[in-house]
């Protein structure tokens, strides 16, 4: 398990390893809204977390329209 607060984002990222994938998520601490997705282990770190980060503003957007 490993958390990070992204430099550029201001949000929790949680990778947690299963196999031969990765469990990412990624909070907004000041909403509490989480997103999570699943992606292939042999990705980059960085993708996974851009990725889950991506879902995360569509999920904060979605909620202020």
């Amino acid at each position: 398990t490993s958390f990070n607060l992204s430099p550029l984002m201001n949000y929790i990222i949680e990778m947690i390893p299963q196999g031969r994938y990765v469990r990412v998520t990624a909070i907004d601490p000041a909403t509490g809204i989480e997103a999570v997705m699943v992606g292939d282990a042999a990705q980059p770190p960085k993708v996974l977390e851009r990725l889950a980060v991506q879902k995360l503003e569509f999920l904060l957007k979605r909620g202020q329209g």
